[in-house]
This record gives C-alpha cells, structure tokens and sequence, in this order.
C-alpha cells in the first residue's frame, strides 16, 4: 500500500466513525479523557454492518459498529436493536460484550451505531490460529460449545431479560420468507434467480407448525463468536446480533448447520469453510446436540434446511449487490452470483427428498 492510499484509508475511516463527535461520547460513558483522541481500523470480513476497532490515546481497545454506507434496506441494520439486545443478555448464560454506548439517534455518524467492549480472544475464520485446537477433541469441543451457547439462547425466557417485544411471536416463519423474498427483489439482476421465489412458494406450501418462539440470533455461526485464546471448548462472546429476534429455534440451529457445512452440501459463499474438514464433527453431530438437549423432533430438519437454503441466498444478493454500491467501505466479496444459485438449488433437492419426489 502507497502512503497516498493509506492516507485515503484514514479520511476514509475517520469519516465514517467521526471522532471529533464520537470520542468526547465515549469519554463521558467510560469516564476516560483519552477517548477524545483516537484511532479507528475496520475490521475486515464483515459483510452487512461496518465493524471497526476504536484506539484510544491511551492505549485501550473498544468496537464500534454502524451501518453501511448508501441507502439501507427497510428494517435493516438496526444498531439500536443490536446493542438492546446483547444488554439485556448480559445476565443470562449467553456470553456477550458489554455496550459502553448505544447512539440512536443519528446525531453523530448520521446513522445510530454502538461501542462495545473489545472481548479478547479468537476469531475463526479460514484457518485456526497456530497451534490452536489441534486434537481432533479439541475440535469437536469446540463444536460442542457452538450448540450449547445455542441451547442457552433458545433457553432465555424473552420477557425476564427485557425483550418480550423484541418481535411478535406468531408467524415467523411467514414474516420471514416474505422479508427475504422482498430483499432478494431489491437485489442486483447479476445476482437474481427466479429458482429463488420458487423456494419460496415451495417452502410457504409445505410450512411445519413452529414450536414456541424464542428469542433467536439469526445469523449464528463459528465467525460470529468468540473463542477463549487458552481453552478452545469455550465461548467468551457471541456477536452480530443484526437478526435476532422472536422465532422458531429450529430455524436458528437449521441455518447453522448449513453454515457448518457438509461434504455433500453447497460451498457457501461469504461464510469461512473450515468446519467442511473431516476433522471436524459432522452437521448430524449439531444436529444430535441439540435434539438431545432440548427434546426436539429433528424429522423436519430437512425443511428447514431448505428454508435456510433460501434466507441466505438472500442475503447473499444483499452483500453483492452492497459491495457494487461500495457501500462497504471498499471491501469487494468476488463473483459469487453461481454459488447462489447452487445454494438455492440445494434448497430445492433438499425439499425434493422430503416430499419423496
């Protein structure tokens, strides 16, 4: 990188996080004057909202998240909801970052954002760390955790912690294929398949009844969380809150499990691919994790897995057609209009099986 390139970067970042406006907040939240002087770094990898590491003159460390850049989907990027919702998970079994600031009103970026604590530790994304997780039990540990933190979740009784109204809690499987259904037509042509609205009208004429509702990430998965640095079989917080709401936990363990991977599945685009190994345990150990745990009946996995199928392909179309807009503050994901074909074509063959055609 030249030094003019680099020297764009900064007006570049400093112009989406705003410190002039943004520090003296977060000096009066943490009772610390050296936040009114620092320095911001994207973090790279995400693909709806911005994530940044904030530095402050005096060395310490903290996340700010806003919005992309560019016009924003309806009901999309919520920060408020965001951050509402991992504070009133703090006391629950659910490993969360603490907000330091919840922004809402747009004052100061133009958008709402939020500043959480930096939670030490690693994120797994294409590799492990060296020397990290390097037993094949150190693996499924790890695994193992990613369900159990699951089951904690799905076990929070939404109106004791605060977010009884976090979503109405009839007819989220409804509500969420016309959403999905609704992005996708918003979406780029290079990116759009008309396969797309048939899986959906395949799945809205085959829709299972949903178990009570429950408070839901929606977009749980090994890169969303993070992992103790000392013991892999461990879960210090899970972010990216963008989705959750009230709904079917079947639906939240179905869409991690296609994110997880399988030999014979689709190679998703976006999602880090390293649970594909045979050295990790298999989707069916998810699966069986959960079940066991929480009495679920598993024989309608195979809608669900289709349905999941659909939502990502989705929001898929949503990233691409965000990163054309350069709405991403220059990060670009590559081609991946086949691979969502593919995946939509995995929803079909999937609900083919079930209805034994």
């Amino acid at each position: 990188m030249t030094a003019g390139q680099a020297q764009q970067d900064r007006e570049t970042t400093e112009h989406l996080v705003h410190p002039d406006a943004v520090g003296p907040r977060i000096a009066e939240a943490t009772d610390d004057e050296t936040w009114r002087d620092f320095t911001a770094e994207l973090v790279a990898g995400g693909k709806s909202n911005l994530t940044f590491t904030l530095t402050s003159a005096g060395g310490q460390q903290l996340i700010l998240r806003r919005p992309p850049t560019g016009k924003l989907l309806p009901s999309a990027h919520d920060m408020g909801r965001e951050a509402r919702i991992q504070q009133g998970l703090v006391d629950t079994g659910v490993p969360v970052a603490t907000v330091v600031v919840n922004e809402t009103t747009g004052e100061d970026l133009g958008v709402p954002y939020y500043v959480m604590e930096k939670v030490e530790g690693h994120i797994i994304r294409e590799e492990l760390p060296a020397g990290y997780a390097t037993t094949t039990d150190q693996k499924q540990a790890m695994a193992d955790e990613l369900i159990d933190v699951m089951i904690e979740l799905h076990a929070v009784d939404p109106a004791a912690v605060g977010l009884g109204d976090l979503g109405k809690t009839e007819g989220y499987l409804e509500r969420q294929l016309r959403r999905w259904l609704g992005q996708s037509e918003k979406a780029n042509d290079s990116v759009r398949t008309d396969r797309l609205p048939e899986l959906a009208h395949r799945l809205g004429q085959s829709m299972p009844t949903s178990p009570p509702a429950r408070i839901v990430h929606g977009d749980y998965r090994m890169d969303n969380c993070i992992f103790d640095a000392e013991n892999p079989g461990r879960i210090k917080a899970v972010l990216d809150w963008e989705l959750s709401t009230l709904g079917d936990p079947i639906a939240d363990l179905a869409l991690s499990v296609l994110y997880w991977g399988d030999a014979n599945g689709p190679i998703m685009p976006l999602i880090p691919g390293i649970s594909r190994s045979h050295e990790w345990p298999g989707p069916d150990h998810l699966i069986e994790r959960y079940c066991s745990a929480t009495g679920t009946d598993a024989s309608q996995m195979p809608w669900y897995l289709a349905f999941s199928a659909f939502k990502f392909a989705a929001i898929a179309q949503g990233v691409a057609t965000r990163a054309d807009a350069g709405d991403m503050a220059g990060q670009s994901f590559g081609d991946i209009a086949s691979q969502i074909v593919e995946i939509v074509e995995y929803g079909h063959t999937t609900l083919d099986r079930l209805q034994g055609e």
